[in-house]
């Protein structure tokens, strides 16, 4: 079975208007129900191959672990559903070998990644992410950011140190308190929920959350709801305009109808504890 009828999926990327090159790297693979983006950091261009490592990890280490979850006899011992412990997989595998690759490659020593995952499974979705990439849901007119930052401002912010006012402003914007590759082992926050038909998922680097607030991306999603590829080009542009500092990545995604367990590609797993 496959999710390619049941949901919709358009990423783009744009280098900005100050970059020279782009670090950020995305990847989806529509069948799956998978969508990753990752903003690279370091230097050499050491960003760029920490970005595309953990793209091509997590994409290929999501199809491997499919196989091998839908033939396990092992019952779910964790309060997170199987497809969200693969997605957790992934991301550590990432973690390891954009490690690793640093360590073994001096001109790329210190690279790292933001990253955030989406999932969809059974009627659900599982977002996985480490650093401050984006994900964001539009639902009956709201937009609601669905991960919260590993980063100093955020942390400031939540300890009462900084208004929203001042966050919105502070020179610590780009401090990350948390990366792929940076240390042999990494934690990763992840978040279940069910969708339903319609939703908008915004994946999205601080190319565009840096640039344009909130407010103008629920404006430019809902003068363009129709139409995922528009909203991708509006976002890219209206984030230029403001300055495009930063490479600009977004990734959107939209459930076009149900997809319950027996329509899954991890459906036999389920059958199993069904």
């Amino acid at each position: 079975m496959t999710l390619k009828d049941k949901i919709e999926i358009v990423g783009m990327t744009d280098t900005g208007r100050v970059r020279d090159h782009n670090e950020d790297a995305i990847g989806n693979d529509l069948g799956l129900g998978l969508a990753v983006l990752a903003d690279g950091m370091g230097g050499h261009r050491g960003g760029e191959v920490a970005s595309a490592i953990t793209v091509s990890t997590i994409l290929n280490s999501l199809a491997a672990m499919r196989k091998r979850l839908q033939n396990s006899n092992q019952p779910q011992t964790d309060s997170y559903r199987p497809p969200s412990l693969a997605v957790k997989d992934a991301i550590t595998q990432a973690n390891t070998n954009v490690f690793n690759s640093s360590r073994e490659n001096p001109q790329y020593r210190g690279m790292g990644t933001t990253v955030v995952v989406l999932l969809f499974h059974n009627d659900h979705f599982t977002v996985g992410h480490v650093g401050d990439s984006r994900l964001y849901r539009y639902r009956d007119g709201e937009l609601e950011q669905l991960t919260i930052d590993h980063s100093l401002t955020q942390e400031l912010l939540d300890n009462g140190f900084y208004t929203a006012e001042q966050a919105e402003h502070s020179l610590n914007k780009h401090l990350v308190t948390r990366a792929i590759g940076i240390d042999e082992s990494v934690e990763v926050d992840l978040r279940e929920d069910q969708t339903r038909t319609g939703d908008i998922f915004l994946l999205c680097s601080d190319g565009v959350s840096d640039m344009i607030d909130d407010q103008r991306i629920r404006t430019i999603i809902r003068d363009n709801d129709d139409d995922l590829e528009r909203i991708a080009n509006e976002l890219i542009l209206a984030s230029n305009r403001a300055g495009g500092n930063d490479n600009i990545s977004v990734i959107l995604a939209r459930p076009l109808r149900p997809f319950p367990t027996h329509d899954s590609l991890f459906s036999r797993f389920f059958d199993l504890f069904s």
